[in-house]
């Protein structure tokens, strides 16, 4: 299923935005008072240059004692993110960020500008029912394809070998 067609994605929360001038601190403000766990950093077209999360607060301001009011965002921010489309498959996008170790992606329109972000944690409880699905329909075309004649002749010898063991008991 598209990132666009998810229902929960076109009924989700607006998105924080800062531009690369923000300081930390006011982004801390901003994504805690929302709880929120991370914010795109954009230009002036809206277009992303970064992403900054709760590990960037925690790995690139406080454990390197800088100060938050007068840190810039563009100093501690992810700049090497990766960027989901609208028509991107959810699933691809589940398994690739569970795959690298990330937990955040901005989501960008066909000109590239910042529509929304997903998750990891949204990508989960959106795409659970479709996963479970998805499981059991792939184990019914690979039992009833693949291991058919595995079945079929299984089941034939184990039906010999009750047929024996009641005919050789039942006298």
């Amino acid at each position: 299923m598209k990132i666009r067609d998810r229902f929960e994605f076109i009924n989700k929360a607006p998105l924080i935005t800062v531009k690369g001038n923000a300081t930390a601190y006011e982004v801390i403000h901003l994504i805690s008072a929302k709880n929120y766990g991370a914010c795109i950093v954009v230009n002036e077209d809206l277009k992303p240059i970064g992403i900054v999360t709760e590990r960037d607060f925690m790995r690139r301001l406080l454990d390197k004692k800088l100060d938050p009011n007068t840190t810039l965002v563009t100093e501690i921010m992810t700049k090497n993110m990766k960027i989901a489309k609208l028509d991107d498959n959810v699933i691809d996008w589940m398994r690739q960020m569970s795959n690298e170790r990330f937990r955040h992606v901005p989501v960008v329109d066909d000109t590239g500008k910042v529509v929304n972000i997903l998750s990891q944690g949204d990508l989960v409880s959106y795409t659970w029912p479709e996963l479970l699905n998805l499981t059991k329909d792939e184990a019914v075309s690979i039992l009833s394809t693949k291991y058919q004649p595995f079945f079929i002749i299984s089941g034939i010898i184990l039906y010999t070998i009750i047929m024996i063991y009641v005919l050789r008991h039942s006298s």
